[in-house]
């Protein structure tokens, strides 16, 4: 599966998906099939050591495709918000290390697709970053609840979760979804930097590591996952 809006290239053992859809980069079904095509590359690829996730100029990704969100189909917006679930699980849980490079902006399921993510390198840039559902006027889905309570910092997750708190590119590593910032020039070239040095870890004690570090989180989230799709449940007040 491939998209318009998403390109991937090739840099010695780091793959990188570039996402650019000329707007928000908003998570669409699209999108979501053509960065899983790209782990199933980089996992099927034993000489791919690491996944760079790169956002476009001043907006890494700012949430589910409203497009869709805003249609009224509960069907649809049930579909899309589960996808996005199995999106930043299988981020999470994957055998290959994954860097993104947050070029900006990075709200609601984009904020949840750094939590996915092993490095967070992002800008150090006035943007915003984080969970603003509550704001307006939608409830977490469970597993998005999970993820966040496992790689927030604990002194901010009230804030950042049940207050709808969003902060700033340097804010955001005190809070949990960025590791490090640096100049907005930067961010690609440090992320590809990061990744080449994961991919030159143990491709087997990492994968290894993951299943017995994340492995009961990951269970669960697919239960919370597949619950909403049973259940088609939209996450609105």
């Amino acid at each position: 599966m491939t998209s318009e809006h998403v390109s991937v290239e090739r840099r010695d053992s780091v793959l990188i998906v570039h996402l650019d859809d000329g707007k928000a980069n908003a998570l669409s079904p699209s999108i979501i099939a053509a960065i899983g095509a790209a782990l199933d590359t980089a996992e099927s690829d034993d000489t791919i050591g690491a996944l760079v996730l790169h956002g476009r100029e001043g907006k890494f990704c700012a949430g589910f495709d409203l497009s869709i969100m805003r249609s009224g189909d509960l069907a649809a917006m049930s579909s899309l918000v589960s996808d996005g679930g199995d999106l930043v699980s299988r981020l999470y849980g994957s055998p290959v290390p994954i860097v993104a490079a947050c070029t900006g902006h990075a709200l609601a399921a984009g904020a949840l697709v750094l939590l996915g993510c092993d490095v967070r390198v992002g800008a150090d840039v006035d943007c915003k970053i984080g969970l603003n559902e509550v704001a307006i006027g939608m409830v977490l889905p469970t597993w998005a609840l999970s993820i966040a309570v496992e790689r927030l910092s604990r002194r901010h997750l009230q804030l950042a979760v049940a207050t709808a708190r969003v902060t700033d590119g340097a804010g955001a590593v005190d809070v949990g979804f960025l590791d490090e910032v640096v100049a907005v020039d930067n961010v690609l070239d440090t992320a590809i930097l990061r990744a080449t040095e994961l991919a030159a870890l143990s491709a087997r004690a990492y994968a290894g590591t993951v299943r017995a570090l994340r492995g009961e989180l990951l269970a669960r989230m697919a239960d919370e996952i597949a619950s909403d799709r049973r259940l088609g449940t939209v996450p609105t007040v």
